[in-house]
C-alpha cells in the first residue's frame, strides 16, 4: 500500500499559478500510471502520466496551461497549473494504478485508481 500525499492548494486570482505535490510513502515504480484528477462531479483526469513509455497528456481544458512532472528521487510528482481559472476551481487528487494506463473519453483521462491522495483544494477567485 502506498500513501499520497498532496499539498500545495490555495487561493489564487485569476491568471494567476499555483503548483501542486504529490508525495508517496514509496515508489511511483510500483504503478504503470499517475493522475491528477479533479473531484467534480466524478473524478476526471486533467493530467495523466503512463510509466512505460513517458506518454503524458492532459484534459482539454488545461492542454497548454497544464504540466507534469516528477522529481523520481522525492518520490514526488507535480502539477503545475498556470493561467488559471474560475472554471479550474475544485479538489484536485493524485492517484496511480497498475494495468490500466491512460484512457481518455470525453475530453478527460479516467483509470481505476488503486490508491487516492486525499485532495488539494484550489480557488480561483476573479
Amino acid at each position: 500500500q502506498v500513501r499520497l500525499v498532496e499539498s500545495g492548494g490555495g487561493l489564487v486570482q485569476a491568471g494567476g499559478s499555483l503548483r501542486l505535490s504529490c508525495t508517496a510513502s514509496g515508489s511511483f515504480s510500483d504503478y504503470d500510471a499517475i493522475g491528477w484528477f479533479r473531484q467534480a462531479p466524478g473524478k476526471k483526469g486533467v493530467a495523466c502520466f503512463r510509466r512505460s513509455d513517458g506518454f503524458t497528456d492532459y484534459a482539454d481544458s488545461v492542454k497548454g496551461r497544464f504540466t507534469f512532472s516528477s522529481d523520481n528521487a522525492k518520490n514526488t510528482v507535480y502539477l503545475q497549473m498556470s493561467d488559471l481559472n474560475s472554471e479550474d476551481t475544485d479538489v484536485y487528487y493524485c492517484a496511480v494504478n497498475r494495468g490500466q494506463g491512460c484512457v481518455y473519453f470525453g475530453g478527460y483521462y479516467y483509470f481505476d485508481a488503486f490508491y487516492w491522495g486525499q485532495g488539494a483544494q484550489v480557488t480561483v477567485t476573479s
